[in-house]
């Protein structure tokens, strides 16, 4: 698994996992219930990852989305 995008912004990450699932790629959100131990305040981010062989793709559909990591 590689990780293709992170944010502190659950919104941009249900955003995010919401384009590469509509282009067929499977993946998951690591760190979700983070927020349970760090008390809401945000401080670590929520990754989004990807199978190996979907990682040039997943890369390309956020690109194209303007959501390409900086």
């Amino acid at each position: 698994m590689r990780v293709v995008a992170e944010s502190t912004d659950p919104v941009r990450v249900s955003f995010l996992l919401a384009l590469l699932r509509d282009a067929g790629i499977e993946c998951i959100v690591l760190d979700a219930h983070i927020s349970a131990l760090e008390g809401g305040i945000g401080a670590f981010p929520r990754r989004l990852v990807v199978a190996e062989d979907d990682l040039a793709q997943a890369r390309r559909v956020l690109r194209e989305a303007g959501e390409a990591p900086a």
